[in-house]
C-alpha cells in the first residue's frame, strides 16, 4: 500500500517522497485514515513503528484544507513528556508540510530555557503548537497563548507523561480546552493507567495495537552479560573497544550514575557524553547532536531523558543497570532494531539484579541469553528457584504437660 492512497494531499505526499519514504509502516496505515476521518484514536506502537507521521502528517492536511485565520489561534496541541521529543516532533512538523502553501506556523516549547523568547514568538500566533506540559502551563498562566480553539489535542508517549507525574497538568490543560475537539493518545502500551486516562477523555475512539503488548523489538538480539558490579565499566569498556562500537547509547538509572560513567569512558579515549534532567537545554542538544552525527561515540543516558531520541540505524543500546521497573527494558531496547533493521541489546546483570532479569523476562515472555566474557567471570551465579517443601506439621501440644511444665510463681513466704 503506498502512501498515495491513504488520502493524503500532492503537498504532504511530495514532501513524504524527499524523506525517502514510499511505503507507510503499518501504526500509519492505520492511524492515518483514523485521523483523516476525525475519529478519535487509542493507539499503542513500540518506538520506531513512525507513529510521529503517524498523526502529524494527517494533522497537516486537515488544517491544510480550512481556511486561515488572521490571527492565528492554535488548531492543534501536541503535548510530549520530554523536550528531545518535543524538538523531534517540531522537526517532523517542518519537514512534512515544507511544500504547504501557505505554510502552517508551528512552535515548538519546552522548559530548561528563558520562556520570553518563547513568549515572543507565540505572539503572532501559530497553527500547531507541540509543548512539554509544565512550560505549556506557565505560558497559560502568563496569558501568552490560549487554547479554547484548539481542534485537536495530542497525547504523545502518553504512558511516559503518566510514570512522570504529569496527570494533574494534563487534566489542567484539558480543562482549557474546547469540549467539542478530537483527541489522539499514542502510547507504548495499554496500561491501565492508560485506560484510566482514556476514559471521559477519547469518545468512541478507533483502537490500534501494532505490536503485542509489552514485547521487546523481535529485530532486536538480546544478551545478558553476567558480571560483578565492581567490573561493570571494564566490562563495557573492553566491548566498545573489542568489537569496534561506533554508535552505543548506554542506559544508567541514575543521572550522577550517568555522569561517573561518563567521565570513565572519557579517561580510557572513548569519547562519551551524559543527557539527563540535570543538564543544560543547550549541552542536551549538543550531546545528542554530536552523537547523531558520528561525532560521540557513547551517549549515557537516564530513562527520562532518553524519551524521544530518534537516530536512525542505532545499532547497540546496553542497559549498564537494569531499570526498575521492567516496562522501562522494553522502551530502551526499542531505541535499537527500527524501521526494519536489525539491533543489538546488551544488558551487564550483578548478581543483585538477577530477580529483575527474571521480572523482565516474564514480561516479554522469553528468556534473554546469558553469556560471561573471559576475564569477566562473576563470583556468584544465578541460583535456581528453591522448590517449594511440603510444610511439616507442627506436633499438637500438651496442655496440661505444658501447665505442669511451667514454673511455679515465686510467692512471698509467710516463713521467718
Amino acid at each position: 500500500m503506498p502512501f498515495s492512497s491513504l488520502g493524503l494531499s500532492d503537498p504532504l505526499l511530495s514532501a513524504i517522497a524527499d524523506a525517502g519514504y514510499s511505503t507507510p509502516s503499518p501504526i500509519q496505515s492505520q492511524a492515518i485514515p483514523a485521523v483523516l476521518k476525525g475519529s478519535d484514536v487509542l493507539a499503542a506502537a513500540q518506538t520506531g513503528t513512525g507513529k510521529t507521521a503517524g498523526f502529524t502528517l494527517p494533522i497537516l492536511h486537515r488544517l491544510s484544507q480550512k481556511n486561515y485565520s488572521k490571527n492565528r489561534p492554535v488548531r492543534a496541541l501536541i503535548l510530549t513528556p520530554t523536550r528531545e521529543l518535543a524538538a523531534q516532533i517540531g522537526e517532523s512538523v517542518n519537514k512534512y508540510g515544507v511544500h504547504l502553501h501557505p505554510r502552517l506556523k508551528s512552535e515548538v516549547v519546552f522548559g530548561g530555557v528563558k520562556i520570553n523568547p518563547q513568549i515572543s514568538r507565540l505572539k503572532s500566533g501559530i497553527d500547531i503548537l507541540i509543548a512539554t506540559p509544565g512550560r505549556l502551563l506557565d505560558l497559560v498562566n502568563q496569558r501568552a497563548v490560549k487554547l479554547d480553539q484548539v481542534e485537536t489535542l495530542i497525547l504523545d508517549e502518553a504512558d511516559r507523561m503518566l510514570d512522570m507525574g504529569f496527570i494533574r497538568d494534563i487534566r489542567k490543560i484539558i480543562s482549557f480546552l474546547p469540549k467539542k475537539r478530537q483527541n489522539l493518545l499514542f502510547s507504548a502500551t495499554f496500561s491501565s493507567d492508560i485506560r484510566k486516562l482514556t476514559t471521559g477523555l477519547l469518545v468512541n475512539p478507533i483502537k490500534i495495537e501494532v505490536a503485542a503488548r509489552n514485547t521487546a523489538a523481535e529485530l532486536v538480539d538480546q544478551v545478558a552479560y553476567l558480571v560483578d558490579k565492581t567490573s561493570k565499566t571494564q566490562l563495557l569498556c573492553h566491548l566498545i573497544k573489542k568489537y569496534d562500537w561506533q554508535q552505543v547509547l548506554v542506559f544508567t538509572t541514575t543521572k550522577h550514575g550517568a555522569n561517573r560513567l561518563t567521565e570513565k569512558l572519557n579517561k580510557v579515549d572513548i569519547n562519551a557524553a551524559a543527557i539527563h534532567g540535570n543538564k543544560s537545554q543547550g549541552a542536551r542538544t549538543k550531546a545528542l547532536a554530536g552523537f547523531k552525527t558520528g561525532n560521540l561515540r557513547v551517549l549515557v543516558a537516564t530513562d527520562v531523558a532518553a524519551r524521544g531520541i530518534d537516530i536512525n540505524l542505532l545499532p547497540h543500546v546496553v542497559n549498564f543497570e537494569l531499570p526498575r521497573a521492567p516496562e522501562d527494558y522494553v522502551h530502551r531496547i526499542g531505541r535499537t532494531g527500527r524501521a526494519g533493521e536489525e539491533g543489538e541489546a546488551i544488558s551487564l546483570v550483578s548478581h543483585d539484579e538477577y530477580k529483575t532479569l527474571r521480572m523482565i523476562e516474564k514480561l516479554i515472555g522469553k528468556e534473554i541469553q546469558r553469556e560471561q566474557i573471559e576475564g569477566f567471570e562473576t563470583a556468584k551465579i544465578a541460583p535456581p528457584v528453591p522448590p517449594k517443601q511440603p510444610r511439616k506439621p507442627r506436633p499438637r501440644r500438651n496442655t496440661n504437660q505444658a501447665k505442669s511444665n511451667q514454673p511455679r510463681k515465686n510467692t512471698k513466704s509467710t516463713h521467718r
